[in-house]
């Protein structure tokens, strides 16, 4: 019987916890804006090694253009 009486205690303060209109979290604004600055950073990156790589094959002599 206390194991009963436990989870009850437990699931209903967690249910009541999860009632509470409280701030969660943050807005979606900030986030959409971090993550379109990543992206930005990530292509930025990605096309340097692009141009590093096609640069470095293009010395190579023989090599097909």
């Amino acid at each position: 019987m206390r194991l009963y009486t436990h989870l009850h205690v437990a699931v209903s303060s967690r249910l009541a916890e999860l009632r509470r209109d409280t701030e969660r979290g943050d807005s979606p604004v900030p986030t959409a804006v971090i993550i379109f600055g990543l992206v930005t950073v990530a292509l930025a990156v990605t096309g340097l090694a692009l141009a590093k790589a096609n640069d470095w094959m293009n010395t190579i002599p023989g090599a097909p253009r």
